[in-house]
C-alpha cells in the first residue's frame, strides 16, 4: 500500500477571498467575526478537495490569515514588546496584524505621534513569498499563546476528515530569527521545546497520529550548534508519542541528510525536484521503521509531471524499501503555485495541455499512487495522455526562435562593459542632470486607484479601446507628474499607472511568455501576484515602455525615469521553462531590456531603472553554489545595461531580502544608483556597505512603504543622518523602500513631503542646498 499526502495548499482563495476579506477587515468594512468565517470556509472547502482527490494525508494549519512564520511567532509569544501584548493571554488579531502591518495611532497629549513599527519581511528562502522575521528580545520567554494549530485540526476532524498539521520546525523558526546569534538563540532553546511540546501533546489528546514538522533550514549550510539543536528538539518530540514527518524542501540536504536520518523521527520527506541527490543516501541509510515520503510532484512550478517517468522511479523506491513506507508527495508546499488551470480560458490552446496548477497537482499525486497501489493499468489512459502532452510540449515550434538563439550565440564580452568607470561616468552624468546634493526620488509606481483598476477592467471587457485606455493613462501620469513638482522631488517618474505588475506588464508583451486570468499566488498578506509563464524562446518584437515614459518627460524640465524590470526579476518572478537553463532564459530576457533601454536613450530618456529586486531571492540555498549563480546574474543585468552611454545614468532597485552576503556582486552590477530597502531593519545595510566601500551611488530606503503608517520627518532625518554618518553624503539618494502602488495617496503624499522636507534638512545642515551638487562634491573627494 503506497500513501499519498499534500503539504500545503494555496490560502488565498479561487477568487482570492482572503485578500477580499482582510483588506475589508483592516478598513472596517466587516467584522472580526466576518473575516474569521471567510477563513473557516477556505479552510473547508480545501479539506474536501484533497478529500475528493483521495490524499491520505491531508495538511492543517497549513492556512494562515497573513503568514505562517508570523502564526508561529504568536504560538509560542514571541511578540516584541512594542506590540503592547500582557503575555497573560491569547495573542489577539489586533495585536497579530499590527506586527504584520505596523500602525499610525494619532498623535498623543504632547503632540508626537504615537506609531507602531511593522517586524522585518524578507523572502521564504529561494521563494518570491514573503515572511515576517521573528525578533527575538534580549530577556525573550516562550509561553503558549496560541491555540491555532490545535484548533484548526479539530476543525477539520469535526467534517470527519483526519488531518496531518504543519508545523514550522523549531530550529528553522530560530534560523530565520534576528536579533542574536544563533549561538545565544540555542540557549533559549528549552523555553521553545517546551512549547512545542505542549502543543504536540494537545494534537496527540485531539486525536492526531502524524505531525508534518518543516525544517527547510536543512537545505542550507548547517554548524555544529544546529545538529546539537536538532539532536535536542527531535528527541523530546520523540517522548510524546506522536509520529514526526520531518520536512525538508527546495533543495538537497546533502552532508546534513547523514545525521538526520540518525534522529528519533518516523518519516522523512525530501525534495526530489530540486535534491535529488539525496536519493542515493536516503535508500541506502534509511532506518528500517522510518517511512519516506518522496516529493515527485513539482511544488513551486507549473510544469505537467512527467508521471510515467515518476511512476518508474517510484517503483524502485518502492522495491528497495517497501510499498507501506512509501508516501507520494509534492516536493513543498502547493501555496506556491496557481490554484487551477481549468480557469484559464485565454491561455495558449497549445501551451495549456503543459500545464498543472495546485488543484492539478492533486491529481497527478493520486494518478502515481494508483500506479502503485492499484497497477498501471487503472491509470493507463491517464499516462498515456501524459506521455503525448510531454512530447507535443518538447517538440513544439513554440519553444525556440532562431533569431533570439542567433544572438545568444553572436554575444561577445564588449556588451557586458560601460565604457568609463562609475567616477568618471557620474561627472558627465552630473553636467546634463544638474541634480542636488541628497537627490530626492521614488521607486517608480504610485497608487493605484480604483479609477484605474475600474478604467483596466473596462478595456479587457473591450468596453473601451487602447485609444481611451491610453488617454485615460496619461491624464494618471499629467496628475503623477505635477504631484511630485509640487512635493519637489528632484528626479521624477509617471507612476506606472498603465502597469498592472511590475512583472506580468512585460510578459504581456514579450514573445515566449503567457500571462494568466486567474492564476494568482500569495506573495505576502492580502498580496497576490500573477506570475508570467515563460514557456519559449523569449522574444521582445516592439517597445514596451517608450510612450509612456517620453509623454511623461515632456511634461516636465526635471528628469524622469524609464522604468523597466530586470532580467533576472523577469525570471525568478516567473514560472521558467524546465527544458533549458534558467541562465540562457535570463540571457535572453536580458537582450530583450537591452533593447528598450537603447530605445529610452535615443528617445532622450536620462536615467534609466532596470529595477531587480529578486537578485537576492536566486541565491543557492548552499554556499558552495552561490558563486556560478551570482556569475550569471550579475552578467545578464550588464548585458540589459551596458549598451549606454557614459552620460546615462543607470539605476537599480533591490527590496526585502537580506543582501549582505552579495554585497560584492551588488557592486559588481555597476549601476550608477542602486535603491535599496533599509528602512524596516534600521539601516543595518549600512555597515555592510561601508565594510566593502560600497563604491557607486546608493539610495537606503527610508520609509517602509508595506506598513500603512506615515513617517514623519524627524523620523526619516534620523535616518538619513544615520546613512550620512556612514556613507558619502555626496553619493546618497533619498527615497522610499519600494514602489508606492499598494499605498493609498493620503498615505503616499504625507510620506513623501516628510522625504523632502528631511532631506531638505540634511542639505542645510551640510551647507548651501543647491551650491553643493554631486559633481563638486565628487571633484571634491
Amino acid at each position: 500500500m503506497v500513501y499519498s499526502a499534500n503539504l500545503g495548499y494555496p490560502r488565498i482563495g479561487f477568487k482570492r477571498e482572503l485578500k477580499t476579506a482582510l483588506e475589508s477587515y483592516w478598513s472596517a468594512r466587516i467584522s472580526q467575526d466576518e473575516l474569521l468565517s471567510v477563513a473557516r470556509n477556505l479552510r473547508k472547502n480545501n479539506w474536501l478537495l484533497q478529500a475528493r482527490n483521495d490524499i491520505d494525508y491531508i495538511p492543517s494549519n497549513d492556512f494562515s490569515l497573513y503568514d505562517h512564520v508570523l502564526d508561529t511567532m504568536t504560538m509560542v509569544g514571541a511578540v516584541p514588546k512594542r506590540y503592547g501584548w500582557s503575555g497573560a493571554d491569547a495573542v489577539d488579531l489586533q495585536t497579530y496584524f499590527l506586527m504584520a502591518r505596523g500602525q499610525t495611532l494619532g498623535e498623543t497629549t504632547n503632540g508626537a505621534r504615537k506609531e507602531t513599527h511593522a517586524l522585518e519581511m524578507t523572502k521564504w528562502f529561494n521563494t518570491n513569498y514573503h515572511f515576517m522575521v521573528p525578533e527575538l528580545e534580549e530577556d525573550q520567554k516562550f509561553s503558549l499563546a496560541s491555540m491555532k494549530c490545535v484548533d484548526e485540526f479539530l476543525e477539520a476532524k469535526n467534517l470527519g476528515i483526519l488531518t496531518r498539521p504543519v508545523l514550522l520546525g523549531p530550529v528553522s523558526f530560530l534560523y530565520l530569527s534576528k536579533g542574536h546569534s544563533f549561538a545565544l538563540e540555542a540557549k533559549r532553546l528549552d523555553s521553545l521545546l517546551h512549547v512545542y511540546c505542549q502543543v504536540l501533546t494537545k494534537l496527540r489528546d485531539a486525536g492526531a497520529d502524524w505531525v508534518q514538522i518543516d525544517e527547510p533550514c536543512l537545505t542550507g549550510d548547517l554548524n555544529d550548534k544546529a545538529l546539537f539543536a536538532f539532536e535536542k528538539s527531535y528527541v523530546r518530540f520523540h517522548e510524546i508519542g506522536l509520529n514526526v514527518m520531518l520536512t525538508n524542501y527546495f533543495g538537497a540536504m546533502d552532508s546534513n541528510l547523514h545525521w538526520v536520518l540518525k534522529l528519533p523521527i518516523q518519516g522523512i520527506h525530501l525534495d526530489l525536484v530540486n535534491g535529488m541527490g539525496d536519493l542515493e543516501l536516503a535508500l541506502r541509510s534509511l532506518p528500517p521503521q522510518m517511512c519516506f515520503s518522496a516529493g515527485v510532484v513539482d511544488g513551486h512550478n507549473v510544469w505537467r509531471t512527467d508521471l510515467s517517468a515518476r511512476v518508474v522511479q517510484l517503483e524502485n523506491i518502492a522495491e528497495k524499501i517497501g510499498p507501506k513506507r512509501l508516501i507520494v508527495a509534492p516536493s513543498c508546499s502547493l501555496m506556491h503555485v496557481p490554484i487551477d488551470v481549468d480557469a484559464e480560458v485565454e491561455l495558449d490552446a497549445d501551451v495549456k495541455p503543459w500545464l498543472a496548477f495546485a488543484a492539478q497537482k492533486l491529481r497527478e499525486l493520486s494518478i502515481l499512487t494508483d500506479a502503485l497501489t492499484v497497477g498501471k493499468t487503472s491509470v493507463a489512459d491517464e499516462l498515456a495522455k501524459c506521455d503525448e502532452i510531454l512530447q507535443q510540449a518538447r517538440s513544439s515550434p513554440l519553444r525556440q526562435n532562431d533569431v533570439v538563439v542567433n544572438r545568444i550565440k553572436n554575444l561577445d564580452s564588449g556588451m557586458y562593459q560601460r565604457q568609463k568607470n562609475f567616477v568618471d561616468r557620474i561627472r558627465e552624468q552630473q553636467n546634463k542632470l544638474n541634480l542636488p546634493l541628497l537627490p530626492t526620488t521614488t521607486i517608480g509606481s504610485f497608487p493605484q486607484t480604483k479609477e484605474i483598476r475600474k478604467c483596466r477592467q473596462q478595456l479587457r471587457a473591450r468596453k473601451i479601446d487602447f485609444e481611451q485606455y491610453k488617454v485615460a493613462m496619461e491624464k494618471e501620469i499629467d496628475t503623477n507628474i505635477s504631484l511630485q513638482e509640487k512635493i519637489g522631488l528632484d528626479v521624477l517618474v509617471h507612476g506606472e499607472p498603465e502597469r498592472t505588475d511590475m512583472v506580468e506588464y512585460f510578459a504581456e508583451l514579450l514573445n515566449g511568455v503567457a500571462v494568466t486570468q486567474h492564476g494568482w499566488v500569495q506573495s505576502y498578506g492580502s498580496r497576490c501576484v500573477r506570475a508570467p509563464i515563460i514557456y519559449g524562446s523569449v522574444l521582445r518584437t516592439e517597445p514596451m515602455t517608450l510612450h509612456w515614459a517620453k509623454f511623461a518627460q515632456s511634461l516636465t524640465s526635471r528628469p524622469v525615469k524609464g522604468m523597466l524590470t530586470g532580467p533576472v526579476t523577469i525570471l525568478q518572478w516567473s514560472f521558467v521553462r524546465d527544458d533549458q537553463k534558467r541562465e540562457d532564459t535570463c540571457l535572453e530576457l536580458a537582450l530583450a531590456v537591452r533593447d528598450e533601454v537603447g530605445d529610452l536613450e535615443r528617445a532622450g530618456i536620462k536615467i534609466i531603472q532596470i529595477d531587480e529586486p529578486a537578485v537576492r531571492e536566486g541565491l543557492p540555498l548552499r554556499r558552495s553554489e552561490r558563486e556560478a549563480y551570482l556569475d550569471w546574474a550579475v552578467r545578464c543585468f550588464k548585458l540589459a545595461t551596458c549598451g549606454v552611454k557614459d552620460e546615462t545614468q543607470i539605476h537599480t532597485h533591490m527590496c526585502y531580502s537580506e543582501f549582505g552576503d552579495m554585497l560584492e556582486a551588488i557592486a559588481a552590477m555597476d549601476a550608477d544608483v542602486i535603491s535599496i530597502e533599509a528602512s524596516r531593519s534600521k539601516m543595518e545595510l549600512l555597515d555592510d556597505l561601508k565594510d566593502i566601500d560600497y563604491p557607486n551611488a546608493i539610495g537606503p530606503g527610508i520609509f517602509d512603504i508595506h506598513s500603512p503608517r506615515v513617517p514623519s520627518e524627524d523620523e526619516i532625518a534620523a535616518l538619513l543622518n544615520s546613512a550620512a554618518a556612514v556613507l558619502a553624503v555626496d553619493r546618497l539618494w533619498v527615497n522610499p523602500d519600494c514602489g508606492l502602488k499598494t499605498r493609498s495617496w493620503k498615505e503616499v503624499v504625507p510620506a513623501l513631503n516628510a522625504m523632502v522636507g528631511a532631506a531638505n534638512k540634511l542639505r542645510l545642515h551640510q551647507g548651501d542646498a543647491r551650491a553643493g551638487q554631486l559633481g563638486q562634491a565628487i571633484d571634491a573627494r
